[in-house]
């Protein structure tokens, strides 16, 4: 994901705060942020499904683990992919391609005779998340005011969550056999309103601006702000921006050598960092997993598919106290509060699993899943997509964004295709202690590497971040 503001947020400066903002920028990024629901619920299904696909498919452990990480494989792809795409062909049409590629990888799992074929199906769904989840939020920071850009842009984060609410409802309603043919078939319907809702949307005015379309861009503003934003020196900003981005490098060998480079590297580690960490510390493993786990540790499938509903609504508030605390509190602060209390409800949820069956025990561990989703996700899933746009220079934010992002994937897959051969080869307990001591290690991280970008200009940050001369 790319943030790209104005030098100085001047145009937020020349925006009155009490200007009425235009409906069709709440259209833009409500449509668009479809993605983001389409995103959670394709990622998210997969955990109810498992339980009877399983049995339907004749599926063994770790196939199970590859019919999960395909999504990610392909979302390691797509999310790279999709910069180079939208860089030549615009921001708009690059999203309605990804709502075809995600109803056809829906529409092909929901059809899947083999499991060959449902791997194969989830690998397309994957280059529709990645996609996703590198082209939506650009998309929204591109056409949002500054003044607003990021409580839009959290909307996507939240469309995440609230798809994953609504993949573990669909998956609890449509619990059987066979069912899950209608769990992935079922997102077709989001997929086919985002391609449709985009045709009356605009494009992105800096991608038209990067362009040389200048009265292009001034259109779409036009349409985009209140009548007393001083359009003219918006499009002199994105302008002067763009003419800033003209130093960086253009060859794939000049761009490796700069993120290579030392002067990058404090500002990198961070991005890349976190971006491992949002995964390490084990939030995905309970998401594609927790009703499976919950059922081979002696619960009720029923009671395994409304856990996971649980899971969904804590993803939710998660993400709207994500949302409200990021820029009140600081992401830095957010993180280093939010990560301990992660970690020792993670460690509540191992140690639980050694106590002997009763209501206590499975109390204990529903609230302690529960606990650690919310406090996880209201930090770490919130923080993950904003920080790496705010601490990587200009120069190279394009694919030094992309990199964090395929990291991100990169850990996840690496998560999907060990969580349940670990829980086999460690035990549960073990396995979930790992997860815990991985946010105690996240938050020294935090503590040592990461700065506080709130209330700071992207200019001073990168400065801050460049090494001192000895």
């Amino acid at each position: 994901m790319t943030v790209l503001e104005p030098a100085g947020n001047a145009a937020a400066r020349r925006t009155p705060p009490g200007s009425e903002t235009p409906a069709l920028l709440y259209a833009v990024a409500a449509v668009s942020a479809l993605g983001g629901l389409l995103f959670g619920y394709d990622t998210g299904i997969i955990s109810s499904a498992l339980l009877d696909l399983g049995h339907d498919l004749h599926l063994s452990t770790g196939y199970r683990e590859v019919v999960v990480s395909a999504i990610l494989v392909g979302a390691m792809v797509g999310a790279p992919v999709s910069g180079v795409l939208s860089a030549r062909w615009g921001r708009r049409p690059v999203i309605m391609a990804v709502a075809a590629v995600f109803a056809l990888g829906a529409l092909a799992s929901a059809l899947a005779p083999t499991a060959a074929s449902l791997t194969l199906a989830r690998l397309v769904l994957g280059l529709a998340v990645g996609a996703a989840s590198n082209t939506v939020p650009v998309y929204i920071a591109e056409t949002a005011p500054p003044a607003i850009r990021g409580r839009l842009m959290v909307l996507f984060q939240l469309m995440v969550a609230i798809g994953q609410l609504i993949s573990y409802l669909v998956g609890y309603a449509l619990a059987g056999p066979g069912g899950w043919r209608w769990m992935f078939g079922l997102a077709v319907i989001p997929a086919v309103i985002l391609a449709v809702g985009m045709l009356p949307l605009p494009e992105s005015p800096r991608w038209l601006v990067g362009r040389g379309d200048q009265k292009g861009a001034h259109a779409v503003l036009t349409r985009l702000r209140s009548p007393d934003t001083d359009i003219t020196t918006e499009v002199h900003d994105i302008a002067a921006l763009c003419r800033a981005e003209q130093n960086a490098p253009r060859s794939l060998r000049g761009t490796v050598r700069v993120l290579c480079s030392g002067r990058l590297r404090p500002a990198l580690l961070i991005a890349l960092g976190i971006a491992a960490f949002s995964q390490l510390t084990g939030i995905n493993a309970m998401v594609y997993y927790a009703p499976t786990l919950l059922t081979d540790a002696g619960f009720d499938g029923s009671v395994a598919l409304l856990t996971g509903i649980g899971i969904g609504v804590m993803l939710v508030l998660a993400g709207i106290t994500g949302a409200l605390s990021v820029d009140r509190i600081g992401r830095r602060r957010l993180l280093l509060w939010l990560m301990p209390a992660s970690g020792a409800a993670m460690a509540v949820l191992a140690l639980a699993f050694l106590l002997p069956e009763s209501d206590v025990q499975r109390w204990t561990v529903v609230l302690a899943l529960f606990a650690y989703i919310f406090l996880n996700g209201a930090g770490m899933q919130t923080v993950v997509w904003l920080l790496a746009p705010e601490v990587l220079p200009l120069s190279v934010r394009g694919p030094a964004t992309s990199l964090a992002t395929t990291t991100v994937w990169g850990f996840d897959l690496l998560i999907a295709v060990t969580a349940l051969t670990a829980v086999q080869t460690f035990g549960l307990t073990a396995t979930l202690l790992t997860y815990a001591a991985m946010n105690g290690l996240c938050w020294v991280f935090v503590f040592r590497r990461v700065p506080e970008p709130r209330g700071r200009t992207l200019e001073d940050i990168e400065r801050s971040l460049r090494p001192r001369a000895t």
